[in-house]
C-alpha cells in the first residue's frame, strides 16, 4: 500500500511539474512593442522648434520665404509633408515623407547630408538644431507627420 501511494504521489508531483513547465513555457507572451511616442506638431514642433530656430528666414512677413518654404504658425505643415522641393536638382524629393525620416529632405538638410544643396540648416549655425531637436522632427515624420 505505502508503494502504491508513494507511486501515485510520485506521478501527481510529476504530472504538476509538466503542468507548471508547459503553462509557463505557453504563457509567455512575446514582448510588445514600446509605444510610439507622440511628438505635437502644434507645440513642440512648431512653437519650440520652428518659431525660434526658422521662421527668421522662412517666413512671409514682408518678404519672399527662403525656399519658398514659409514655416509660419498656420501654414508651415502645408507647406512640407508630401510637397517637393524647389530646387530644380532635387525636384522630385519631398521635403516631409510621412513614416520615412530618412527619405525627407528637411532632415538631410537639419543633418547636412552630403548631397544637399546649399548650406545645413539653420543656416546661421552653428550652432544647429540639437541631437533632441532633429530626433523629435524625425519621430514627428516617423509617426506620419500628423497635423497634431
Amino acid at each position: 500500500m505505502q508503494m502504491c501511494v508513494r507511486f501515485k504521489l510520485g506521478v501527481l508531483s510529476l504530472s504538476i511539474l509538466l503542468v507548471a513547465v508547459g503553462c509557463s513555457s505557453s504563457s509567455s507572451s512575446p514582448s510588445s512593442p514600446s509605444p510610439t511616442p507622440t511628438v505635437t506638431f502644434s507645440t513642440q514642433i512648431q512653437q519650440q522648434i520652428f518659431n525660434p530656430a526658422c521662421t527668421a528666414c522662412h517666413t512671409d512677413d514682408g518678404r519672399t520665404p527662403s525656399s519658398n518654404l514659409n514655416l509660419k504658425s498656420g501654414v508651415s505643415i502645408s507647406n512640407l509633408v508630401n510637397v517637393a522641393c524647389v530646387c530644380p536638382a532635387h525636384a522630385s524629393v519631398m521635403r516631409v515623407i510621412p513614416g520615412n525620416p530618412s527619405g525627407s529632405y528637411m532632415i538631410q538638410k537639419l543633418e547636412g547630408a552630403a548631397d544637399i544643396v546649399g548650406l545645413r540648416m539653420p543656416r546661421n549655425g552653428p550652432p544647429y538644431l540639437t541631437a533632441e531637436q532633429v530626433a523629435l522632427i524625425r519621430q514627428w515624420i516617423q509617426n506620419g507627420a500628423p497635423n497634431n
